[in-house]
This record gives structure tokens, sequence and C-alpha cells, in this order.
């Protein structure tokens, strides 16, 4: 154990504020004098809510708007668990910088920047754009023995922080979660089962898009992986080291980072949401800070909520990955906070109020 990761780890998630629950109404009753029937706008009246508690303003800037893409390969994938081969983690990180991939083009549109951060990707990657923060050339095979150590795991967390920090010196206020990794579905499949209590034959999605005998075959896997390494289902840490990933882990310290600095961020798919259930199984005081983006076709997503109390924005059919669906819901956000500051009240509208 590396008591100085444990102890810079701690002193993080002391970080982390409560909401504001006092501005939170604020925003509220704003929104309630606007002109319109109280809470017809549904959830974009519930994120400006949001919103005002987690930044302590009435209508904070979050124009600039950063996407997360943590990167890294999976031992796992020796097991035959995905469509794709390994191969293609090196090439999608250089698709993304190069501006390429899906999450590009809904960046480009939302106005947001494109992080991507090499935590564990099994190969050499050089460009002008890259974080390169490698803490393992992909996480061993969890089907045989623990994919991470303890020390890898906590460092990989400490990672995802400090980039977060980083990007808040730079003006950063949003931020939203993005990952790359073949073989990341069945890490989160495995730590779902483990921390949800769900079962793995529940918790295993099509990741790739695999046919049903490999469908089947990734269920074992993920049951073998959890029978051999028993993770600690008390101690994240431990459940995240033996059957996660680094870039899962990465993104759990993204979650925790935008907490600790009083930002909110926007919770992609099922691999994200994995991280976000770690994340909050560390600090409960993560959650107020989290904006769940989209339902996943990965069939373990909606326990995954479930256990989150967390209620997605929109349901698209997608299960890309990348922080796509993250990222198109940058739009709701700004039109939330567009509708409250620049909606008329009854008043100044001169309408009577029901």
């Amino acid at each position: 154990m590396n008591v100085s990761r444990e102890s810079q780890l701690a002193n993080i998630l002391n970080r982390i504020r409560p909401f504001n629950e006092e501005v939170a109404e604020r925003a509220i009753r704003h929104s309630d004098n606007l002109t319109k029937p109280p809470g017809s706008l549904g959830k974009l009246e519930a994120i400006a809510r949001q919103l005002a508690g987690i930044t302590g303003q009435l209508w904070p800037d979050v124009s600039r708007k950063a996407v997360i893409i943590m990167a890294g390969d999976h031992g796992v994938c020796e097991e035959g668990i995905s469509a794709f081969p390994q191969a293609v983690t090196p090439q999608m990180v250089l698709n993304f910088l190069n501006g390429g991939a899906a999450v590009n083009v809904l960046a480009r549109q939302a106005k947001a920047d494109v992080i991507c951060v090499d935590i564990g990707v099994a190969a050499d990657l050089e460009h002008g754009s890259l974080v390169s923060r490698k803490v393992v050339r992909g996480t061993r095979n969890m089907a045989k023995e623990a994919a991470m150590t303890r020390e890898e795991t906590l460092e990989a967390i400490m990672i995802g922080v400090s980039v977060v920090e980083e990007q808040v010196k730079k003006g950063i206020r949003l931020f939203a979660t993005g990952e790359m990794g073949i073989g990341n579905t069945t890490a989160s499949a495995a730590i779902t089962s483990v921390l949800a209590g769900i079962a793995p034959a529940q918790a295993v999605g099509r990741g790739t898009g695999i046919n049903d005998a490999t469908f089947a075959h990734k269920i074992e896997v993920v049951h073998r992986a959890i029978t051999l390494n028993n993770p600690d289902a008390n101690d994240p840490i431990d459940v995240l080291a033996k059957v996660g990933g680094a870039e899962i882990a990465g993104l759990v310290g993204v979650i925790i980072g935008a907490a600790a600095n009083g930002c909110p961020v926007v919770i992609d798919g099922y691999i994200s949401s994995t991280a976000a259930l770690v994340a909050t199984k560390l600090s409960e005081r993560t959650i107020p800070y989290m904006i769940a983006s989209h339902l996943s076709q990965e069939q373990g997503h909606m326990g995954l909520m479930t256990a989150l109390g967390l209620s997605p924005m929109i349901q698209l059919e997608m299960r890309l990955g990348e922080g796509t669906g993250a990222v198109l819901c940058f739009h709701f956000i700004d039109a939330s906070l567009k509708l409250m500051q620049e909606m008329a009240t009854f008043d100044s509208a001169g309408i009577s109020k029901g």
C-alpha cells in the first residue's frame, strides 16, 4: 500500500464542498417566476438548480468546457471478449488527437476542448497534443490475476485529479468524461457486478458488437475474474485494482477532481458510469456534482444509474463511448442557463401568474 497516495486521495476527497442547497433553492424560486408553469421545463430546470448548488452561483459561467478522454488497454482481451483487436486502442487515440472521431465532431459543435490522456495504452504513442501519463502498458489479464496493483490504481486516480486541476487553471469550468480501451466494457461489467450487486449475466453487454457465443464467453470471463480475485466490495480501490482498468481509474480521478474544484462533471455511458460508481463509494459528496448524460444500450447501464440514483437526460440508443453522449449534453446545459437568464418573468412581461 502506498500510504502517501492514500493520504493524497483522502485530502482531495476532503476538499469536496457540500451541495449549496440555499443557492439551489434560489435558482428554483427564480425559475418558478419565469413565464411558464412551474416545473414545465423538466430536467432543464433541474440542471439549472444543480449548477447553482454545485458552484454557489445563481447562473455560473460554464462556457469553457472540456471532455477528458482516458485511454488504456486491458490484458483480459487475451480471452477473446471483443469484436475488435487491442491494436484499435492506440489507433483510435491518434484519431482523437487528429480530430477525426465522433467525439471530436460533437466537441467542435459544442465548442468544447478534447483532452486525450494516455494512462495505460499498451503501445508507445507520440503526438503534440497527447497528455502522456502512462501508469501501465495495459492491465494484466484479470481472468488470471489482478489487473493492477493498489499503487498503480491510486496513481491512475491521482493522475485524473491532476489533469482536471491543470484544466481548471486554464479556465475550464465544465467537464465531461470520455474513454477509449478495447476490453473496457468487460472490466466495467466486473466492477458493476461487485459494487452494484448485479449478476455478471446482467452486467455484461455487447460492447463492440459481439455475437451470442462471444457474449456468453464474456459473461463467463467476468464471473471467473471475480471468483479468482475475490475483490472486496467494501473497498472500491481493491475492486478497481483487481478487475478494473487504468482509464477507469483515471476517470474516477476526473470525477473527484471536478468535485473538489467545484465543477460539474457530465458522465458519459457505461464505462464512465462505472467510474462514477467507484467515486461515490469513495465519497458520497461526489454525487451532486455529477450530471448523467444518456442511457447507454449496454444492458448493465440502467442498473448502474439506479445504483447511482441518477437520471439520464437523453436516450438515443448509443453505445459508442468516447464521451459522445456527455458532450451532446453540453448543449442542454447551455440551454438551461440561457433559459434561466433570458426568459422574462411574469412581472417583467406583464403576464398574470396562476
